[in-house]
């Protein structure tokens, strides 16, 4: 069975897919004193499954391997770094923040490290938004706290100003944390960059709450929302025991992806039914959610019901609305579950007790958690190094265990998915207990 957990994209690539653009000749000795550097032409394979490698007609395929560079394309005490943070909060963004500012303020010694206020409107001028210069001594506490120092925004913002903000600014490379939005933003960005060929960096350091990102074996602050996620599953099953033929419904974070549902069920061993984008069900009728739902009542006399925001859209339609970032406004299918269920057990004469959590901005506004903190130190570091070597129109990803530089063309083509034929799925029915429900339609 297919294993969800492998960050690697189904597609077919090429050597020329994984190609890193770079900003010119390196001619710079690093300053860094460690002595443990990667070599260009160091790589991780990408498919390490015994069926992608059984194509006999298919080259080897390898992505760059992050780390820093014996030799530099800026200059260090020459260079101005820009960082900018768009879309959504999550936990981990002010430590991605202190990891960048360190290392390139300690072992690079850079001119200043600059901070763009308020995601992408920070560059434009009519939005007269200051810019932050950032020092270890003004982040040395920030990682304590959730969101992000900065500020963020969604929606798009004119790329020709931004590029003409960069030159004023004279900054060498921006590091813009985010998802893949703010990527497809960030590789315009570098195309008119390109256009009128300047030498100003572009690097991403993968940012959504989702998990959502190809290439990218976790996103930073998923762990800790899925810790979140968990304490909230925990109140809903004391809620659902609580009562005589007692719900409890949590509605978690997850437009097109189900990954903090399906990961913080199994991490809690109390839900009892999952239902994520990915899967299409039926609400009524033999094998449906209600019907599933009844017998677990009638059979244990509570439950517990874990629901991402972006499932059951086939059953709520399209709202016609969009966000300032271009994502559809989704139905509420909680809003319909909830009357859905409450109408069921009311023609088969269960008083059921049903309560409802919605913990979505607690989770993402925390700080980040140890094992979160740990990777995001990692990234911010990456990003600095793979900037200050002249590496452009990147996302620091992670591959097989492995740092790896991506490139934005492929990081943007698509989000991940939970695969429902996969054994990562497989265990998620395995914990909750759930069948294979019924498909409106069908």
């Amino acid at each position: 069975m297919r294993n969800n957990k492998d960050a690697v994209l189904d597609m077919a690539l090429t050597p020329a897919d994984t190609t890193v653009a770079t900003l010119g000749q390196n001619a710079c000795d690093s300053p860094k004193c460690s002595g443990a550097f990667v070599a260009d032409e160091s790589g991780v394979l990408v498919g390490i499954t015994r069926a992608s490698l059984a194509r006999q007609d298919a080259a080897s395929v390898f992505f760059e391997e992050a780390g820093s560079r014996q030799k530099l394309f800026f200059p260090p005490h020459k260079t101005k770094i820009a960082i900018v943070t768009c879309g959504g909060l999550c936990p981990g963004i002010n430590d991605v923040i202190r990891s960048i500012v360190m290392e390139a303020h300690h072992h690079y010694g850079v001119a200043a490290t600059l901070g763009i206020r308020y995601g992408l409107r920070g560059f434009i001028p009519s939005c007269r938004h200051d810019v932050m210069e950032f020092l270890p001594q003004n982040v040395a506490e920030i990682h304590e706290f959730g969101g992000t120092i900065l500020g963020s925004s969604r929606g798009p913002q004119s790329v020709d100003e931004i590029v003409d903000a960069m030159e004023r600014l004279g900054i060498g490379f921006c590091i813009f944390i985010g998802g893949v939005g703010t990527m497809r933003a960030a590789s315009a960005i570098g195309s008119e960059i390109a256009g009128r060929e300047l030498p100003i960096g572009v690097v991403c350091i993968p940012k959504t709450i989702d998990n959502d990102i190809h290439f990218v074996s976790r996103t930073f602050g998923f762990a800790s929302a899925v810790e979140q996620a968990a304490e909230a599953i925990a109140c809903a099953h004391v809620e659902a025991v609580g009562a005589p033929y007692g719900i409890g419904l949590v509605k978690l974070m997850g437009r097109q992806s189900g990954f903090i549902a399906a990961e913080a069920s199994m991490g809690l061993k109390h839900v009892n039914m999952v239902l994520v984008p990915e899967e299409s069900f039926a609400l009524a009728g033999p094998g449906g959610v209600l019907d599933v739902l009844e017998q677990r009542l009638r059979n244990r006399g509570h439950a517990v019901i874990v629901a991402a925001e972006g499932a059951g859209q086939h059953l709520v339609g399209e709202t016609g609305r969009f966000d300032p970032s271009g994502n559809p406004v989704l139905g509420d299918f909680c809003g319909l579950l909830t009357g859905e269920i409450k109408k069921h057990f009311k023609e088969k004469a269960l008083p059921i007790t049903m309560k409802t959590i919605d913990p979505g901005y607690i989770i993402r506004s925390v700080p980040a958690n140890t094992a979160d903190a740990v990777y995001c130190g990692f990234l911010g570091r990456l990003a600095v190094h793979a900037g200050m070597a002249g590496k452009t129109g990147l996302m620091i990803g992670s591959v097989n265990d492995h740092y790896v530089h991506v490139p934005l063309p492929l990081v943007t083509r698509e989000r991940k998915h939970i695969d429902i034929a996969s054994d990562y799925w497989q265990a998620v029915r395995d914990s909750t207990g759930q069948p294979r429900f019924a498909v409106s339609g069908a």
